[in-house]
């Protein structure tokens, strides 16, 4: 694992335990948490967005969402016009997700997978490069 990764992490109240979970498996790398820092009902939003804003303007690498499908998360994360949110329910869709998609958000849905293979998923995405090459040419035409 390279230590000169950075995350920006956030949740809503769906995926505030997994989030604690991730962060507390993450200790090769600088983290910041951008909330919600407890269980009670939240606005999915006023986390997705921080985080978002943090990965596009390059004051982190990666950035991890979760909430209870991942839906909300990716969908807020990708108004951003140099963010690349990919939800994962499958530790190959995270690494497709990378290679192909240059995704620097990975989406977690806490109600649909175990923590286990969030962790694994989130190793992946880490550890994954992106290709390149003909990609490359169709990322270049992701944004608006």
């Amino acid at each position: 694992m390279s230590t000169n990764i950075t995350i920006a992490i956030g949740s809503d109240h769906a995926g505030f335990d997994y989030k604690e979970m991730i962060k507390a498996s993450l200790e090769a790398y600088e983290v910041k948490d951008f909330g919600t820092y407890n269980p009670e009902s939240v606005d999915y939003p006023d986390f997705a967005h921080p985080v978002a804003e943090a990965v596009e303007n390059g004051a982190f690498t990666f950035g991890i969402l979760v909430c209870g499908s991942a839906n909300g998360v990716a969908i807020t994360a990708n108004k951003h016009q140099q963010i690349r949110a990919a939800i994962c329910w499958q530790n190959k869709i995270a690494a497709l997700a990378r290679q192909h998609n240059n995704a620097n958000i990975i989406c977690i849905p806490a109600r649909f997978v175990s923590e286990e293979l969030a962790r694994e998923m989130i190793t992946t995405f880490l550890n994954t490069a992106f290709e390149g090459g003909r990609h490359g040419t169709r990322v270049n035409k992701i944004s608006c």
